[in-house]
């Protein structure tokens, strides 16, 4: 009997999905392992923390799990994950707000930070320190940005979504896109230069 072909490397997402659907456990295996890192990447820019990221990614894929039999094909699968995905981290964000007993001001958070990441100029940042301290500082800026723009930034231009897919993740029109994520840019433009004005 021939391999089924929607668990090759080379079928489409709506292939493994339809595969899944009939009973292909593997076809599931596939999908995780095509979004597992690239679910992770857009979570934790969203909600600053990789161990909430962890747990929503993995919240996610039990949920395509269970919920397999609701996806129907006419809309693309990425859309459908992100949107799961997106949902899970905005009820995390709202559940941080609940949790919080204290607020804290964006300059205490960077304050404080900043005493845990003063250089020791004693040692040469190598490549991989640099690169880290890049990150920090565009995780740090993302955090800073509403919410609402944020979400857009992060599906936009760090997991490269075309508006097409954004206004199908977040439910928004294609003009409510482009102004969020024209806003959101021009923030995080001057709030990257601040930081490493610091």
């Amino acid at each position: 009997m021939p391999e089924h072909p929607p668990t090759v490397k080379g079928a489409t997402d709506e292939e493994l999905m339809s595969a899944f659907q009939q009973g292909d456990a593997t076809a599931f295996n596939v999908i995780v392992g095509r979004y597992k890192d690239r679910l992770i990447n857009f979570v934790f820019r969203y909600v600053g923390n990789y161990d909430d990221a962890d747990d929503i990614v993995q919240e996610t894929f039990v949920r395509v799990y269970r919920n397999r039999d609701l996806f129907q094909p006419v809309a693309k699968f990425s859309t459908w994950m992100y949107t799961i995905a997106t949902n899970l981290a905005k009820t995390e964000l709202r559940r941080r707000r609940y949790r919080m007993l204290v607020p804290l001001s964006r300059k205490d958070e960077y304050d404080a930070e900043k005493d845990v990441e003063i250089a020791d100029g004693r040692y040469p940042a190598d490549g991989a320190a640099e690169r880290s301290l890049q990150q920090d500082f565009i995780q740090r800026a993302l955090d800073a940005i509403p919410a609402k723009y944020r979400e857009v930034v992060v599906l936009c231009d760090i997991q490269e979504l075309s508006y097409e897919e954004i206004c199908g993740v977040t439910g928004l029109n294609a003009g409510t896109v482009k102004s969020r994520l024209n806003r959101g840019r021009a923030q995080l433009q001057k709030l990257l230069k601040d930081l490493i004005d610091e």
